[in-house]
Formats: structure tokens, C-alpha cells, sequence
């Protein structure tokens, strides 16, 4: 053999393809067999044995003629593997190595600087590479990690690190023969769990054997909440429980009280007794929710003295609050049409909750006490009371006020006024007890209302086509259709109403919009108000001057066009005067309900034109605002071709923050809410896990070892079984005179023979 080479091995440098080499093998064994077969009836076996002989060097000649074998000489050389150090750079690494001990970092530098020279001597057999890890994984000097590397990093990921050093040798060819690990154990990530079935065939298929160091022993002394339970929705005043996972290490026979908080206002507590060998609690804090919307609930643990982390003492959590049902209280003064159709409209409704009264008093009736007016009284102190708050809106149907004036109901008007602002919705319908013919324009209610009743006024009786405002071409309410055009033309085909409550548009600033007016009925010099609304305070109303909309269903059914203009126009009233949120033109939407600490909030603003089309190019802004009310961070943004805008504002710290989105010119405002976590998840749990760092290195057929106290294991290497090709050479070896002459022989022999025997 050519000194130059040091290994070799067989080829075909025949041209022919595998499957045409196959066949012929084939052909080849089948001239042996027919020889076999065509020789049956020879009495001397010497004879059949020599001529099928024969066939068969014959047949193995020519095959070996077609492969053309070689030998090809090889120049090989074994490649040298690596082998990994990986040391935990992670906060937890921050933590002491046992109570009252160094930390964990400077623990895993003395251990490393201790044994710098043993890991030095590996390199007579592998190529020793030194990763730092903590979220990221990268390259670190070993000088550098023999003094403590700053505990920094934001995860602790083992397996998310093992794959990154074992794909960061460069191919194939460069893989790991081991890796010696240095770490506390306490992952939050794939391995958090501990190791199950998934998990432990993942590290079999690294391939390589995982040394492992555990750094840590035993949990400093520590109060954490761990975790909380709880849905993200909810229904407004329904019950709510959320179980919050007390975790306490280093304590015995202490009494701690959680507080459950909204934005700063307590709405819950409970109170847990420690004991002692227990380290985890489960502890249900309960309230009721009392109003709609997104909020930021913290459950808060006191810090006691001595305590590893206070961050991780309180979580905060997102929770949405919506209707399980609207809760819509009808109050009518005589049964019409328009109180038939509005009745069986919403008690078809399965997500409305409706109650309902009919006074059957006029302003004709004296007044007196109601038990001699009625069969059943009417629970005035009970509905316009302490149940009055319970009720998502209130409509008054063509009920007269008049005839209650001085009476009981005259001491709780009042109360709907305060209702209405402080959040409410009241919609009053028109008729003839109703607006200023039931004497509104002197109650409080008229403080409130989206119109002027125009008392001691009678309702105008001719037929009225409603027409749309510039406002109302635009709004909710009134939107039938879609787009400007379809819009006006359902309104134009409706039926007209045949009669019109007189009052008067509010001046501006008040508030008020008037959406549709009566041309021909003229308050003042200008067309009536016939749908106007209104935004007072934290509250909002709606006026509809006429008993007259049950037309735009009934009649307008009859004539053919159905009863779709009716029903959309009354529950798009209704999810206005609820404010349901899908009607907002401006919506603003945290990335995550909960941010991680020092990490920026990501917000998806969305803003809509007039016409509800997204508003292109609209200037939006957002801030955060903290529990006391102030404006902490804030960020401006251009929406694009959809409507929407990206911003993120990063939070001073951690903590539960109001989100508040503007549209241009501040008139519109949109909210949500974000929690800020005190502690991540290298924060959250201080305690080492040594029994997680063992059961790697079993798994993978690795040694481990623990500090404090340990010594360096004898690691486990896998030897390299991977060669390199650097030169090659095909000496052809069928090319031979005698391989020729062979086969000519065995031929001639076994022609000769045949003839001899007497076989042809």
C-alpha cells in the first residue's frame, strides 16, 4: 500500500446502476440453477458437481468483469470532539449557596478556579469550550468564569442551553463528547416541571453525556406568591374567587394576612396561619365585581424581616369584567304598540335580563296612595333604591311623571338623576304621558336628558319622516346599514311615525346630539328633536320623542321590507347606552395582559372614522397611569391604512397600571389595564434544585456532584468515532490478464466436458 495511505476499503467502478447490477447477480444465479436442473438424470454426482462447478466460476467471473471492483485508498485521521462547560449566569445565581452563605455565583467561580487545571487537561482530548447562560448562551473566558460571573440573566433554560452549545461546533463532524454543567437547577423553563417522559428523551437525544455541578443547598428564608388562579373574564356582580399559591420557606407558626386589591382599593383579604414542615398554601380570596371593565387585581403578602426577595411578595393579574346579562328595568305608563313591540323585543333578547312595570295611572287621576290605585303596588323604594344600581339601563315608556308628583316616587327621581350620573343609562320613549306632557322639564331628570321637555306642551299628531342629522349619519345608533348611502335609503323607505313629543336640542356643550329630527314639526324656528343623545358625566341617555318606532317593524314588515330597520335600530340603542365595547371608536389592546419586570408594554391601538371605517393616518396617543393617578409613561403613534397603531411604554417599575389611549384632540379615550410583575421567573423561586441536576446527568449517563462540599466528578466523555477523508485513490482490480483468462477457461473447460459426457 502506498504509504501516503492508511486505510482502504472495496468500490465498483462499474457505470452501470445498482438495480442493473442486481439484475444481472440475478441472471447469473439463475445459469448456475438451469445447469443444476438440466443435469438431474446424471447417475455420477462427480460429474454434476465438476459442470455446475464450472457454470458457477463462469457465472461469478462475468459478474465480477461487469462491477469492475477497486480498491480505494483512503487518508484518514480522527477528529478531535469538544466538550462544553456551561455555568449558570442567571439571577437566581445572586441567591446564597445555603443560608447565610456566599452566592451561588461566587460559589461556581471558586469551584472553577479550583479545578481550572484538571478541565485544562481535557484538552489532550477534546477541544474544552466555556458558555456562560442565562437566558442567552454565549462564548465566556474561562479566567472570567473562574471569578463569578455577574448573575444577570432574566431564564434559566438547561435544556434550551445543552442545544445551543451542542449545535455551536460547526457541523456534524464537530459534535459534543460531553458537557460539564454548573448551575442551581432552578429552571423556568422546559425543565420546570422536573423531568417527565418528553423531557428525558430529549436529553437521550443530545447524544452526549451531561456532567452536572449543582450549586445550592437548602432555601433561604422567603414568602412568595407562587401563583394565582383565576379566569381572565368575569360577570359583573357575580361572584369571583381567585386562589392565590401561598409559597413559605424558613418560617413556622407566623400569621399572614393576603389583600386582595383593585388599583389600590381593597376588595377582598384572608387570613392564613403558617406551620411548620408546610411550605405551600392555597388560599381563596372572594369578591363581586361590581362595574364593567378591564382592571389590574394584586394579591399582596406582608415582607417579614430577613427575606431573600420582597419582589415576589404580591401578583397582580388582569381581569375583564362584562355582562353575563343586560339588566334593563322598563317602567311604562299604559300598554301601546310601541311598549308591545319594545317588551317582546328585549324578553326575546337571551342576553337581556328585563324587568318590567306598567303604572296604569294618567295625569287625569288624583293623586293618593298607591295601595288604593293598584292591585300591586309598585316597589318604588326598591327599584329606585338600593336596586336601582343593579340595573345596566333604565327605560321610561311613555310614563307620566305628573301624576306622582309630591308622592313617594318624588323622593327617588333623585336617585336616577345620581344614577345616570355616576355611570348609568336612562332612555326615555315618547307618548303622551311622556317628555313635557308628563312634566319632566321640572324634575331632576330634566338635568340629565339629552333634550329640553317643553312642559305643559301636547305631542304633535301628523305623520313625520324621520331625517338623518350630519351627526347621526354617522353614529351607532341610527346605523342600519353600512356606508353613508345604503344608510340614508333604509331610513328613507321607513314608514313614517304619527306623532312627535315637543322639545327642544340642548345648547352645545351640554353634550347632547341630536341623530334624527322631524321635518314639518318645528320647535323654535328649527325641526324637532326625534332621537338625540347624550353623554353626561359617566353616564349616558337617549331620547326617542315618539310612541311611534313599533311602525318601522310592524308597517314596515307589511309592506314588504321586513323588520330588520326596527330591531337594529333599538339594540344598537342599547349597546350604546351600555357602552358595549365593539361600538367604541377607539380601542386600545395590551400585547399581554401581565409584562415582565424592566420589559417595555406593547399596545395595539385601534381608531375608527365618524363612519366607522378605520381612521388612516389619525394621530393616537397612550399612557400609563399609575394607582395614585399619575401619568407615568406616554407614547404617540400615527395610525396606519387599517386604523391601528403600535406604541410601547416602559413602566418605572412594577406595580398595576391604567392604560388610557386618546384619539387627536383628546376627545376620545379608550382603556384597558396592564400588570407589571414585582418578580420574574428567576425571582419567583430562590430555592436550588441539586435533585433536578442529578437526574440530568442520570438521564444522559453523566456524574454529578453538589456544592458546597462536592469535588469535580469524574466525567463521563464519549471518545470520537468520526473520521475525516483527506486523500483518496481507486486502484482498479478486475482489469487483470487471468481474470480474462479465467473466465475463458472455466468456459472452454466446460464446453469440453459436456461434449466428452455426452451433454450438449
Amino acid at each position: 500500500m502506498d504509504p501516503a495511505y492508511n486505510a482502504w476499503r472495496l468500490t465498483a467502478l462499474s457505470p452501470l446502476p445498482p438495480w442493473a447490477l442486481a439484475l444481472l447477480g440475478l441472471a447469473a444465479l439463475a445459469a448456475v440453477a438451469l445447469a443444476w436442473r438440466g443435469l438431474h438424470g446424471e447417475a455420477r454426482p462427480r460429474r454434476r458437481l465438476v459442470l455446475v462447478a464450472l457454470r458457477a466460476a463462469s457465472a461469478a467471473l462475468a459478474l465480477f468483469l461487469l462491477v469492475e471492483p477497486a480498491l480505494e485508498l483512503l487518508q484518514t485521521a480522527r477528529v478531535r470532539n469538544r466538550f462544553a462547560v456551561l455555568v449558570d449566569a442567571s439571577r437566581s445565581m445572586a441567591f446564597p449557596v445555603e443560608p447565610g452563605g456566599p452566592p451561588r455565583a461566587s460559589a461556581a467561580g471558586a469551584f472553577l478556579a479550583d479545578h481550572r487545571a484538571e478541565l485544562a487537561r481535557l484538552q489532550d482530548r477534546v477541544d474544552v469550550e466555556w458558555y456562560a447562560f442565562g437566558g442567552d448562551v454565549a462564548p465566556v473566558d474561562p479566567a472570567a468564569a473562574a471569578r463569578g460571573l455577574p448573575p444577570t440573566g432574566g431564564k434559566t433554560d438547561l435544556l434550551g442551553a445543552l442545544d445551543a452549545a451542542a449545535a455551536g461546533g460547526g457541523g456534524a463532524s464537530r459534535k459534543l463528547a460531553g458537557a460539564l454543567i454548573l448551575s442551581d437547577g432552578a429552571d423556568n423553563a422546559a425543565l420546570a416541571g422536573g423531568l417527565d417522559g418528553a423531557s428525558r428523551a430529549k436529553l437521550r437525544a443530545l447524544g452526549f453525556p451531561v456532567n452536572t455541578v449543582a450549586v445550592g443547598r437548602g432555601a433561604p428564608r422567603d414568602l412568595a406568591i407562587e401563583r394565582l388562579a383565576v379566569d381572565d373574564f368575569a360577570f359583573v356582580r357575580n361572584t369571583v374567587t381567585v386562589e392565590a399559591t401561598l409559597r413559605a420557606r424558613g418560617f413556622s407558626d407566623e400569621d399572614v394576612e393576603l389583600v386582595l386589591r383593585r388599583e389600590g382599593s381593597v376588595v377582598a383579604q384572608a387570613h392564613v396561619k403558617l406551620q411548620r414542615g408546610k411550605d405551600r398554601y392555597t388560599v381563596p380570596l372572594t369578591f363581586a365585581p361590581d362595574q364593567t371593565g378591564t382592571f389590574v387585581f394584586t394579591v399582596a403578602a406582608p415582607v417579614f424581616p430577613g427575606e431573600a426577595v420582597v419582589e415576589n411578595n404580591q401578583r397582580s393579574f388582569v381581569l375583564r369584567v362584562i355582562r353575563d346579562r343586560v339588566r334593563v328595568l322598563l317602567v311604562a305608563g299604559r300598554p301601546s304598540w310601541d311598549v308591545r313591540f319594545l317588551r317582546g323585543l328585549l324578553k326575546q333578547d337571551p342576553n337581556v335580563d328585563l324587568v318590567s312595570f306598567f303604572i296604569l295611572r294618567s295625569n287625569a287621576d288624583q293623586p293618593g296612595p298607591q295601595e288604593e290605585l293598584s292591585l300591586i303596588p309598585f316597589p318604588v323604594s326598591e327599584i329606585f333604591g338600593e336596586q336601582l344600581k343593579t340595573f345596566d339601563a333604565v327605560l321610561f315608556v311613555n310614563f307620566a311623571y305628573g301624576p306622582y308628583r309630591g308622592l313617594e316616587i318624588d323622593r327617588f327621581l333623585p336617585n336616577v338623576r345620581e344614577y345616570v350620573l355616576n355611570g348609568g343609562a336612562l332612555a326615555m320613549i315618547g307618548g303622551e304621558q311622556s317628555f313635557g306632557d308628563g312634566h319632566y322639564g321640572e324634575t331632576p331628570l330634566a338635568d340629565v336628558l339629552p333634550v329640553a321637555p317643553l312642559d305643559g306642551t301636547t305631542e304633535a299628531e301628523t305623520e313625520v319622516h324621520p331625517r338623518l342629522t350630519a351627526e347621526g349619519k354617522r353614529h351607532p345608533v341610527t346605523a342600519l346599514a353600512p356606508g353613508e348611502g345604503q344608510n340614508d335609503a333604509v331610513w328613507a323607505a321607513l314608514p313614517p311615525v304619527t306623532a312627535v313629543n315637543l322639545t327642544r336640542a340642548l345648547a352645545p356643550g351640554a353634550g347632547a346630539t341630536v341623530l334624527l329630527d322631524a321635518p314639518g314639526v318645528e320647535v323654535e324656528g328649527r325641526p324637532a328633536p326625534l332621537v338625540a343623545v347624550r353623554e353626561v358625566a359617566h353616564g349616558r341617555t337617549l331620547a326617542v320623542t315618539t310612541d311611534a318606532t313599533w311602525r318601522w317593524g310592524f308597517v314596515a314588515a307589511e309592506s314588504g321590507q321586513g323588520n330588520r330597520a326596527y330591531l337594529r335600530f333599538w339594540n344598537g340603542a342599547l349597546r350604546w347606552l351600555v357602552r358595549d365595547p365593539a361600538l367604541a371608536p377607539l380601542q386600545v389592546e395590551p400585547d399581554a395582559p401581565a409584562a415582565e419586570p424592566g420589559a417595555p408594554v406593547g399596545l395595539t391601538v385601534s381608531a375608527r372614522n365618524p363612519d366607522w371605517g378605520p381612521a388612516e393616518g389619525k394621530k393616537v396617543s397612550a399612557e400609563l397611569v399609575s394607582d395614585d393617578g399619575r401619568s407615568v409613561a406616554r407614547g404617540e403613534a400615527v395610525a396606519g391604512a387599517d386604523g391601528t397603531a403600535r406604541i410601547e411604554l416602559v413602566p418605572p417599575g412594577p406595580g398595576a397600571y391604567k392604560v388610557v389611549a386618546h384619539g387627536d384632540g383628546g376627545a376620545e379615550t379608550a382603556t384597558a389595564a396592564v400588570a407589571v410583575r414585582g418578580a420574574g421567573p428567576e425571582d419567583a423561586d430562590v430555592a436550588p434544585r441539586p435533585e433536578l441536576m442529578s437526574a440530568i446527568a442520570e438521564a444522559t449517563g453523566g456524574r454529578a456532584s453538589a456544592l458546597p462540599g462536592g469535588d469535580l466528578p469524574d466525567l463521563a466523555l464519549q471518545e470520537a468515532d468520526v473520521v475525516e477523508i483527506g486523500r483518496r485513490k481507486a486502484v482498479p482490480i478486475w482489469d487483470r490478464w487471468w481474470t480474462l483468462a479465467a473466465l475463458a477457461g472455466a468456459l472452454a473447460a466446460e464446453w469440453v466436458l459436456r461434449r466428452r459426457w455426452g451433454y450438449w
